[in-house]
């Protein structure tokens, strides 16, 4: 089988972390930038051709794209290369309203391509293996889900709920394996002019419910990551040790007459993972699904579905 020859269209800080990788995997066929001189550095660092935007879209000789540009063009630009008969990874945020989403999503039907969006903590082996533990039901049935993400952030024109709850959405989404029917937020602007943080509230058709927290003003990190079953409860800690990042709570609470409960506290468990950059293993999901024709764990049905429920929880970010 020829290898997939791709392009890395954006060479800012998280596109340079594709270019990387692919460079890596040795399918980095050329960088993109709307800065010439930005694509040109990265293509002689790598032995690659530097290009536009528009030449990348256009180029014959490339059979797909990762997009790491400003989330505005990410629509109008995956769709000029699905159109070119493309397959496309385009980073989270896919779009900044519900309609631009589906318009990529229908794009990509329709020319029978592959869209994929980047909400690379699906591929970080952690929570792989909590998803696992969850499907193999080592918590019983689940009943709610917290995420936490926190810190002293970004503050580049987008509030903190499109920042920072892409990733958090796509993690319930996985979990709840449901889309939510209740989406409630309060959003709280602290030191500037947008949302710095804000409470996402999800309830879901089976019972099961969610709260997302995020905040670029916090005074500590908190990256975690809980589902509470019926029998126990699982965290994934992204910013614990290695060996730690994910455990089992074997807590349990019932039901006692009359009308009282009992509940019991045990000491965490902790779970095995498998080694692994997240991103390396989303890109390699990528390029199995180009290469085989498969279907992307995060594909287009899940970047709608996050850009919709951003869209009511917090007003689209500015341009």
């Amino acid at each position: 089988m020829v290898a997939t020859r791709v392009a890395v269209v954006g060479c800012g800080q998280w596109g340079q972390n594709h270019v990387r990788a692919l460079a890596e995997f040795g399918v980095l066929a050329a960088v993109a930038d709307r800065d010439p001189a930005k694509a040109a550095r990265f293509a002689e660092r790598y032995g690659v051709r530097g290009l536009s935007p528009d030449e990348a879209v256009e180029s014959a000789d490339l059979d797909a794209l990762v997009l790491a540009l400003p989330a505005v063009v990410h629509g109008p630009v995956a769709r000029r290369a699905l159109a070119a008969a493309k397959d496309v990874l385009v980073e989270k945020p896919i779009a900044l309203d519900p309609a631009d989403a589906l318009a990529t999503a229908e794009a990509a039907r329709r020319a029978n391509r592959i869209l994929m969006v980047g909400h690379v903590l699906r591929y970080h082996p952690v929570f792989q293996e909590l998803a696992r533990q969850v499907a193999a039901r080592r918590i019983g049935a689940v009943r709610h889900i917290v995420a936490m993400r926190q810190g002293l952030g970004r503050f580049l024109g987008m509030d903190a709920v499109w920042d920072l709850a892409p990733h958090d959405l796509s993690l319930v989404l996985k979990i709840a394996g449901e889309a939510p029917v209740r989406i409630e937020t309060m959003r709280r602007t602290v030191l500037s002019d947008d949302t710095d943080a804000a409470d996402i509230a999800l309830g879901f058709e089976s019972g099961v419910s969610a709260e997302i927290h995020v905040s670029r003003v916090s005074p500590y990190r908190d990256r975690r990551f809980s589902v509470i079953g019926s029998e126990g409860m699982l965290t994934f800690d992204d910013l614990a040790p290695e060996g730690q990042k994910l455990a089992f709570h074997p807590h349990r609470v019932w039901r006692e007459a009359p009308g009282g409960f009992g509940f019991r506290h045990a000491d965490a468990e902790f779970i095995e993972t498998e080694p692994g950059l997240p991103l390396d293993r989303e890109l390699r999901h990528f390029l199995h699904c180009v290469e085989h024709r498969s279907e992307p764990e995060t594909g287009a049905a899940e970047a709608v579905e996050t850009v919709r429920i951003l869209a009511q929880a917090s007003p689209p970010p500015r341009d």
